[in-house]
């Protein structure tokens, strides 16, 4: 009839599971979020309150990841 397939066993490899690693952002994104957390505080914040609150609470979130990747970024040779 035919051959017989021969199903070779499979090794798994072994996948490393690696730390969490910061993506390097680029610099607009910081400057935008310093320039969001200005124009919140001295525009939005003084006529709505919860709203200033809020822009301000996420343009200091995107500051802090802007931060961290700089610390954290890999170096990459051009």
């Amino acid at each position: 009839m035919g051959k017989k397939k021969v199903l070779k066993k499979s090794l798994k490899k072994k996948v490393s599971v690696s730390k969490w690693h910061a993506v390097p952002l680029k610099g607009t994104f910081m400057l935008s979020s310093m320039l969001g957390f200005l124009i919140s505080l001295y525009s939005v914040y003084p006529n709505h309150r919860s709203f200033g609150f809020a822009f301000m609470l996420v343009f200091a979130a995107m500051f802090a990841a802007s931060i961290v990747s700089l610390s954290k970024s890999p170096v990459v040779l051009p």
